[in-house]
């Protein structure tokens, strides 16, 4: 007797997600999909929302956690991939992307678009808390991953200090030691 091979759950999640067949997912869409899973698997198939809504966005699925729908469509173009950071440079990219947004957008008034800046942050520092957690992902790759976790913990503490925050921690003799291959960046 063969047992076929059970879907992973990040498997389970984006097929759920095809079935809703949505362009864009919502806190009603993930609950529906996290309660699927639940329905299908039992005890197996419990997660979070959170971890469901990285899976989406992993693969590239517009995913969309605030109430304030008119602000995503109305800056989807400024969110869309945002989110980029396999290297240490390009975190620092996302976060003066985030930055000149959360600046753009205070200027301009828009309270809402600023909060949706504060939300892409926050998920983030949970990809990143993600994969530095992750026993699967190479050591070098998680120290990273740790590291742009620090980096979107003290943006989002201290927006406007955080940039002189971070010259000064990539000279500290701890980061160099940590990341010598980046000592191009700390210059």
């Amino acid at each position: 007797m063969s047992s076929a091979k059970q879907p992973t759950k990040k498997e389970q999640i984006l097929a759920a997600a095809r079935a809703l067949n949505k362009t864009v997912f919502t806190p009603a869409e993930i609950e529906q999909i996290r309660r699927k899973l639940v329905s299908e698997s039992g005890e197996k198939g419990k997660t979070s929302s959170d971890y469901i809504a990285d899976v989406l966005t992993d693969a590239k699925m517009r995913v969309w956690l605030s109430t304030n729908w008119g602000v995503f469509s109305r800056y989807e173009e400024e969110f869309h991939d945002l989110l980029h950071f396999s290297s240490l440079d390009e975190a620092e990219m996302c976060l003066i992307r985030l930055d000149e947004l959360r600046r753009k957008f205070a200027t301009e008034g828009e309270g809402a678009a600023v909060a949706r800046v504060l939300e892409v942050a926050r998920l983030g520092r949970r990809r990143a808390e993600m994969i530095a957690r992750n026993p699967k992902v190479d050591a070098a790759k998680r120290a990273e991953k740790e590291e742009v976790t620090r980096w979107f913990s003290v943006w989002l503490e201290q927006p406007d200090a955080f940039f002189d925050w971070l010259e000064i921690r990539k000279q500290s003799v701890e980061f160099r030691d940590r990341f010598p291959q980046n000592d191009e960046i700390a210059e």
